[in-house]
């Protein structure tokens, strides 16, 4: 038996949680959990399916959010898996989002979330 089956949740830091739902939920359409308990400090947890999640801690950053590679495939990510590569660009362009193209020939692109956070979409 694998002793890993699968991610649980990825945590990112950042600033602002409301900022960071305006993009997380309201451009990316991710789904709130309201299970998240009080941990003490501000964040949401996100439904990204399959039982998965992404936490945003509203938490002190010790790493540099400015002068990151621009191309976020050079720099520490979370890859996340879309159906429809197409919708999001628009959905990204329409909110004035910037973004690369992978550079591998997969159909994927780039972006920085509002904290300079790098997220990768994979179309399956």
């Amino acid at each position: 038996m694998k002793t890993i089956m699968a991610i649980h949740h990825a945590s990112l830091l950042v600033a602002d949680t409301a900022r960071s739902l305006a993009f997380y939920r309201d451009v990316l359409e991710l789904a709130v959990d309201t299970a998240r308990p009080d941990l003490g400090f501000p964040g949401a947890w996100l439904d990204v399916g399959a039982g998965q999640q992404i936490h945003l801690l509203e938490l002190p950053n010790p790493d540099p959010v400015t002068e990151r590679p621009a191309h976020g495939g050079r720099d520490r990510h979370v890859a996340l898996v879309v159906g429809d590569l197409a919708g999001l660009r628009r959905r990204l362009d329409d909110a004035g989002i910037d973004y690369t193209l992978s550079r591998s020939g997969r159909q994927a692109l780039f972006c920085r979330d509002p904290d300079g956070n790098a997220l990768e979409f994979i179309q399956r």
